[in-house]
């Protein structure tokens, strides 16, 4: 896969999306409503919700803004995906997509995550994990994808983290880590009071910890704070996706 193969899905609009949709529903006997449910399920797996309920996708699809979806009309397109044998539920009517000939699986040696809104690197902004805002599809060549349900992404705005290729507009690749882990020394995206920025961490001693940029523009300034003070680290950097590579 080349650098023009990875893409954000915002929309599936696109013509060779859309070209491709219409011949996959095609041949495989699809309504609009099943081909969506099929993949909505496959967004909240891939993006390391675990396997939904019924109840669950509704109120996903409901969030995206599509208030005519009921649990009602959710469940009767699931069953009628059950009789194609493209899916099963389990004891706990958790739903399973069921890869076979029916199936088509999914990219061989891509992957999805999700990406969560803005986060600046430079003053901090709002920052809601539960406000996806697309995914990334990411070649395993380049992210092995060792914890895909741990991986996000966010898109920086500003030029504070320069120096480390992270650049205005990038799109930058994080993974949670526990609040056990040792984040001296790493970058990270850390959450102050609701707040996001991609920053240096560093513990100065005493309580102190330092969110240190790393720029070519003299502007930008430490953030420090204590250690009792409210904040999270989200996650820890894994790889910048310069926005030229990306297609939007």
């Amino acid at each position: 896969m080349c650098d023009s193969d990875i893409v954000i899905v915002r929309s599936r609009n696109t013509q060779l999306i859309t070209r491709l949709t219409k011949y996959l529903m095609k041949i495989m006997g699809l309504t609009e409503k099943q081909n969506l449910i099929l993949e909505t399920i496959r967004e909240i797996i891939d993006g390391g919700q675990g396997n939904p309920t019924t109840y669950k996708i509704a109120k996903y699809l409901q969030k995206k803004g599509m208030k005519d979806e009921s649990v009602k009309s959710v469940s009767q397109v699931i069953e009628a995906l059950e009789k194609k044998e493209m899916l099963t539920r389990d004891v706990f009517r958790k739903i399973y997509l069921v890869e076979n000939k029916n199936m088509p699986a999914g990219l061989e040696g891509v992957f999805q995550i999700p990406v969560y809104g803005l986060a600046s690197a430079g003053d901090a902004l709002a920052f809601a994990e539960d406000n996806i805002d697309g995914y990334l599809q990411i070649s395993e060549s380049l992210l092995k994808p060792s914890a895909k349900a741990k991986l996000f992404a966010v898109k920086t705005l500003g030029d504070s983290m320069d120096k480390e290729g992270i650049g205005d507009g990038d799109y930058v690749i994080f993974e949670k880590r526990d609040s056990d882990y040792n984040f001296d020394g790493k970058i990270v995206v850390v959450i102050v009071n609701g707040l996001a920025t991609i920053k240096h961490f560093r513990k100065l001693g005493n309580g102190v910890i330092g969110l240190f940029p790393s720029s070519t523009n003299s502007f930008h300034q430490p953030i420090y704070i204590h250690e009792s003070d409210s904040f999270m680290i989200a996650g820890v950097f894994r790889k910048v996706l310069p926005v030229s590579f990306v297609s939007l």
